[in-house]
């Protein structure tokens, strides 16, 4: 099998698998929409990329957006070579390649162009340049792309290399026109959310024929030199190139987060010719691998592209950083690391992606979690603590909680070990193990008044370097992620430290208000603050829709319910069970309840814990998936966020959801389908596959077996699904 895509460590895994599609059915890649998510929030991209691809060839259309590109946007800005998912803030975008015909210019609003004719699909991307009568089309390995350019006459055209800018920021960059067809440099991106992070990608870039000119234009003047770097300001390489009608010209480019010798490495071999099909079939081919890790046999194509899609979208990041040769920024990026056997993954969007991506890997990835995880613990070695939000070895501190705790420890109570336990533990008892008037940590932001008061006080300090964002959420986070501690330590024979962060976890009662039945924000001497707006959105943070006072993002009726891992107890301090459903279907009723907050993601399940009241959550879900998630570029109901969105559109739709990180049990909704097949990996787990079948026609009047045995709760655990069978969801009338 002819494969392009060099993804040490992780490609191996998959080359056993079988597609299950015959030659006569359609290909699961024909089922995603690389477009879905690009309008509205979604902040998708619709560019090439090859699963947990380093590359991304995506085009720029509304400077500025997250990943670059709005559907609805009307001109073209070039294309970028690497780009975040789904984020709520831009970064990345990263040199970035253009056209123009007659002069040069380095001012984007000069060499913006019309364009047309947009195709995507896993692992291409092409459009048509209006004004300029070229047709690009494009394709990537892992680590490297190439560029198929056509003009529809014959006539001259300059390619532009923008290495100043990227999506953020104007961070600088450099160029070195080289002696034979090709162009390297650099370029410096950043400032994520408004964070101080900076980071240098580099890059190789190669011509299938020679330029008649190659220049490099410094603040719009050309320079008499073949070398040039600046910071902070513009930097682009002008390339001067006879084109002949219906004659393709072909531009190859490779890039690396630690050297431009490393990135001419990554494109020499991973695309060592000018075959651009095979190239585009190598990746169809790996997409093809990774998709068919779940197979669905159902006749509503619109929930198979929906599926597919939210597939396609969670399996972009995290994605590798590591060279051809292993090589990769250290945490800090302090300095060059190597891996001789393993890929080293990036862009951690912890907050979003503890909840529903890395459980989702844990269950049909296992190996690529494992690898994350084992990331993830050498970080804290390189830099002192575990991710946060990382992007390319820098540490952003963006959301509150310490996030890194419940996906390693999830993981771990799943079945995946082969990673260095003991490290992790000591890692996450470092920032929350304090010593009498110790600051905590960054990543734990105001836990040592949350070890002093019980709860953290709603009175912040701004101007503090660590001030904490939000005192009710960031209260919350860390009550899951303590009780995640509780359940390692209790699983490493911790006895002591499984207690003391039990208790811990408790703290979330101390922010509960009997009177207004809401968790509200608390003043240090004991006092609920006043006056209270449990619908506001403002006031949390300097800028819009920062949270209601207390609040991330949110406000009380998004955080009331935000204690997965204690949800019995949370029931236990309303009146009775029967106000708990009341007011929690008030918060559905009413239009509280938002999917895109990822705090709210798992509430449809709640009803759950209540007898009698699981057609609720059946009912929830079925609403959420037919209403929120649709076709076209407004597909998504919000950012997508790293693949969060997507993974809890998969879960939902497979009849199952892990409402609690850290916990072995899934909460039972109904499945969309028909039957599914789960391949499972029998490296981690005892069962080939998992088949799920629905002949449901009603939310209450409804069974659910395994194995042929009727599942007398409204959960199943991570054991009974990972050790195969048929899990069949049917209303009684059926029978089986």
């Amino acid at each position: 099998m002819k494969c392009m895509f060099y993804l040490s460590g992780i490609f191996l895994l998959f080359l056993g698998l079988s597609s299950g599609i015959a030659q006569d059915q359609k290909r699961l890649i024909d089922y995603v929409d690389p477009f879905i998510g690009t309008g509205g929030w979604g902040n998708t991209f619709p560019g090439a990329v090859v699963p947990f691809g380093m590359i991304s060839i995506s085009p720029h259309n509304m400077p500025g957006a997250a990943s670059g590109y709005k559907k609805e946007g009307k001109h073209f800005y070039g294309f970028g070579h690497n780009h975040l998912n789904g984020t709520g803030c831009a970064d990345l975008g990263s040199i970035i390649v253009t056209f123009m015909k007659d002069k040069v210019s380095t001012n984007p609003e000069e060499y913006k162009t019309t364009f047309s004719n947009e195709t995507a699909s896993p692992g291409y991307y092409s459009l048509k340049l209006d004004n300029l009568g070229l047709t690009i089309e494009s394709t990537v390995t892992a680590r490297s792309g190439i560029y198929n350019i056509t003009s529809d006459e014959t006539t001259e055209i300059i390619l532009l290399i923008d290495a100043g800018r990227s999506l953020a920021i104007e961070g600088g960059g450099s160029i070195y026109l080289n002696e034979d067809n090709s162009i390297s440099g650099s370029n410096i991106s950043g400032g994520f959310c408004g964070e101080i992070n900076r980071q240098t990608l580099y890059f190789y870039a190669e011509l299938s024929k020679s330029p008649t000119l190659k220049e490099i234009w410094f603040d719009n003047h050309r320079l008499d030199s073949s070398s040039k770097a600046t910071v902070d300001t513009n930097i682009t390489a002008a390339v001067t190139l006879n084109m002949e009608s219906g004659v393709p010209l072909q531009l190859k480019i490779g890039i690396s987060y630690t050297s431009i010798e490393n990135a001419k490495e990554n494109l020499y071999r991973e695309i060592p010719n000018w075959d651009f099909e095979s190239i585009k079939a190598s990746a169809e081919e790996t997409w093809e691998e990774y998709l068919s890790r779940i197979i669905i046999d159902d006749k509503n194509k619109e929930n198979l592209v929906k599926f597919y899609t939210s597939l396609y979208h969670t399996l972009i990041h995290p994605n590798i950083i590591n060279d051809i040769n292993g090589d990769y920024p250290l945490m800090g990026r302090r300095g060059t690391g190597n891996y001789s056997n393993r890929s080293r993954y990036s862009v951690y969007s912890l907050w979003d992606t503890y909840r529903t991506t890395h459980p989702f890997f844990t269950l049909v990835y296992p190996d690529i979690q494992n690898e994350m995880i084992r990331t993830m613990i050498d970080m804290y070695k390189e830099n002192g603590y575990l991710p946060k939000w990382e992007l390319t070895g820098n540490e952003t501190f963006m959301m509150v909680g310490d996030p890194a705790v419940p996906v390693i420890v999830d993981s771990y109570i799943k079945g995946i070990r082969d990673f260095d336990i003991e490290t992790a533990f000591e890692a996450m008892l470092k920032t929350t193990q304090l010593n009498e008037g110790q600051k905590a940590a960054p990543v734990r932001a105001g836990y040592h008044q949350m070890l002093e008061y019980e709860y953290i006080p709603f009175e912040q300090d701004w101007s503090e370097d660590w001030w904490v964002w939000g005192p009710v959420s960031t209260t919350l986070e860390y009550c899951l992620a303590d009780w995640n501690i509780s359940v390692l330590a209790k699983s490493l024979g911790e006895e002591k430290y499984y207690n003391e962060y039990l208790q811990r976890s408790m703290y979330y009662k101390n922010l509960f208000d009997k009177e207004t039945r809401f968790i509200r924000p608390k003043l240090k001497n004991g006092d609920w603050i006043e006056p209270f707006d449990s619908l506001t959105l403002e006031g949390s943070g300097d800028w819009q829709w920062s949270g209601g006072p207390g609040y991330v993002e949110g406000n009380a009726w998004h955080y009331t319910w935000f204690v997965p891992h204690d949800i019995p107890g949370l029931i236990s301090l309303f009146k009775d069970e029967a106000e708990f459903v009341q007011r929690l279907k008030k918060c559905f009723g009413d239009g509280h309840f938002t999917v895109s907050n990822e705090p709210d993601f798992a509430y449809p399940y709640l009803f759950n814990y209540v007898e009698g009241q699981d057609s609720l959550t059946r009912y929830y879900v079925k609403d959420v998936l037919e209403k929120d998630f649709g076709l076209g570029p407004e597909g998504l109901p919000g950012n997508d966020d790293c693949g969060a969105m997507s993974a809890w559109y998969i879960f939902s739709s497979l009849g199952f959801y892990p409402d609690c990180p850290g916990s072995v049990n899934y909460q039972l909704g109904n499945t969309l389908f028909n039957k599914v097949e789960i391949k499972l990996d029998a490296k981690y787990y005892s069962g080939e596959s998992l088949i799920i079948k629905s002949i449901v026609n009603t939310h209450d009047d409804f069974k659910v077996e395994l194995n042929g045995k009727i599942i007398t709760v409204n959960s199943i655990n991570h054991e009974e699904l990972t050790g195969g069978g048929e899990l069949i969801f049917y209303s009684k009338e059926n029978g089986n």
